[in-house]
């Protein structure tokens, strides 16, 4: 069944790549018809079109179009819990992850292009060829975009999640119209001072991407059940096979006091508590939107509230994981000791010590959730693959948040 849903996706992506390339013909054609076009606006590049502005277009169309139809069979051949939560949700979720595709297709093309053009000055090409570099565009975007939301699981997730972060940030970088920015923070790329385009983009960026994680968030609490689940039967089985073992070996056939006093502290220690972090996740993804929609030139205070929010809940959860899910790799318990540690020496060397300004504080608290996030997914993919080795499919659920994946 699950080689058969591969090979299916696989023959869906390929059409969606198709299609995305006829269309990307079509319109290069209708464009540039009779016109010597440039890859990218130049100052040697003059009135000619450029392949850019339109391929960019078309790669975001495709690349939106492809992910809602491999999304949508995703939610009903593979993850079925995703179809099954509130229907708000979805609707917000959906948009989101379209907007992500959809941009991280555009700014690929513009930033290729404009290589392309940079590395080649001058350079021009006749209409077909242009249509051929959009039809190439909508294709690649179609397929890609197509095979992320048909195979999509906490891992790929997180993984776009960086990738459009840091589009979306650089970006804003380069279009900022005060190029001092850095000299305060990178919420100055949100402020009307960076420019509209630098605005819009940098405050669109942590808005999605705080729904994103989100989203995130429901991969990573749907697997983390499967492994809790287990983990406590696991658990209660322990302790009565100890308490077994204990009354076989006593005189009177009694469990001893010492073991029943203990089991409900052993219980207590030893039980995930998932639903903490959730809660822990939900809070950073709600806090980054907050960011967001609230620039520090629009309410100052709000904005310091979103951040310093952002900033303590993570810190929550690399400070109580080790409680919050207990049984995890004590490796990954050191990686968490590690990036909460660095977190505190980082923003100490901001203040008091004023090593360094917040921009750079805020690249090494991005550089350190991110790769802490990798790491704790891939865990969480390892622990969920030892449970499904030794318990039967049929009581998982019968849905697995990684059977397109």
């Amino acid at each position: 069944m699950q080689a058969r849903l591969q090979v299916f996706i696989e023959s869906r992506a390929i059409w969606c790549a198709i299609l995305g390339g006829l269309m990307g013909l079509v319109v290069g054609l209708v464009v540039f018809w009779g016109e010597r076009v440039v890859l990218a606006e130049s100052e040697y590049s003059g009135d000619s079109p450029a392949v850019q502005f339109y391929a960019s277009i078309v790669g975001g169309v495709a690349a939106g179009v492809a992910f809602l139809i491999g999304w949508s069979l995703n939610t009903r051949m593979a993850n079925l819990w995703l179809g099954q939560r509130w229907r708000l949700r979805q609707l917000i979720d959906t948009l989101a992850l379209v907007v992500v595709h959809s941009s991280i297709a555009v700014m690929a093309a513009l930033g290729i292009f404009r290589l392309f053009q940079d590395a080649f000055i001058g350079l021009t090409v006749d209409d077909l060829a242009g249509a051929v570099f959009c039809g190439l565009v909508g294709a690649v975007a179609a397929y890609f975009s197509f095979n992320s939301g048909a195979r999509i699981n906490a891992f790929t997730l997180s993984t776009i999640l960086a990738s459009f972060m840091a589009s979306g940030v650089l970006v804003s970088m380069l279009f900022a119209e005060n190029p001092f920015w850095w000299h305060v923070m990178f919420s100055e790329l949100g402020t009307g001072q960076a420019g509209s385009t630098s605005f819009w983009t940098f405050n669109t960026t942590l808005v999605v991407s705080g729904i994103i994680i989100t989203t995130l968030t429901a991969f990573i609490t749907r697997d983390l059940e499967i492994w809790a689940e287990h983990t406590r039967d696991k658990l209660t089985e322990r302790i009565q096979r100890r308490q077994q073992e204990a009354a076989a070996a006593s005189s009177r056939g009694k469990v001893p006091l010492r073991l029943r006093a203990t089991a409900p502290f052993a219980r207590h220690l030893w039980t995930p508590r998932v639903m903490v972090v959730r809660i822990g996740m939900i809070v950073m993804g709600l806090s980054l939107a907050g960011v967001g929609l609230i620039p520090i030139s629009l309410h100052h205070d709000a904005h310091v509230v979103a951040t310093a929010s952002f900033g303590l809940s993570f810190l929550f959860l690399l400070v109580g994981i080790p409680y919050w899910l207990p049984g995890f790799p004590r490796t990954f318990y050191l990686v968490s000791y590690l990036s909460a540690a660095g977190l505190v020496f980082a923003f100490t060397l901001w203040r008091p010590v004023g090593y360094y300004n917040l921009t750079s504080l805020e690249l090494i608290g991005a550089a350190i959730l991110f790769s802490w996030l990798i790491i704790f997914v891939r865990n969480i993919a390892a622990q969920v693959e030892r449970v499904r080795q030794v318990v039967p499919q049929s009581q998982l659920g019968g849905t697995d948040s990684e059977a397109a994946g």
